[in-house]
């Protein structure tokens, strides 16, 4: 059974196109990844200021597997050094969540679901 992650991020309104650009920069960290199956950034529009980083992984394990992975702790740590402090997916909530320099996030926490139903679209033959 797939599972989902959602890192939430709480970004001001004026550190907004530098967190796109940061993760536009960031494309193809995690798209090799095994057990991996579909990435999203997903900008928020209207009563909130937290952008959702979306993940589907065909495991748990495959999920726990990357973030013990090099790409990710060197991604992350790079992060967290320019940011000047530590960085976590489903830890506590943190102060920052730089992909360059220092935080383009004030805060982040991540959310875990399982897939449960899912649905693609009908295409008529």
């Amino acid at each position: 059974m797939s599972v989902v992650k959602i890192n939430v991020l709480t970004v001001s309104a004026e550190m907004r196109d530098e967190l796109e650009k940061r993760f536009a920069n960031r494309a193809g960290m995690v798209e090799t990844a095994d057990g991996f199956e579909w990435f999203e950034l997903l900008r928020p529009v209207e009563g909130t200021d937290r952008y959702m980083v979306y993940t589907r992984w065909r495991s748990e394990e495959d999920f726990q597997r990357w973030q013990e992975s090099r790409a990710f702790q060197a991604g992350h740590a790079q992060a967290a050094a320019e940011a000047g402090h530590g960085h976590g997916h489903g830890q506590a909530p943190q102060q920052g969540h730089g992909h360059g320099q220092g935080p383009a996030a004030s805060g982040a926490e991540l959310w875990s679901f399982e897939v449960v139903q899912s649905a693609t679209p009908k295409h008529s033959a």
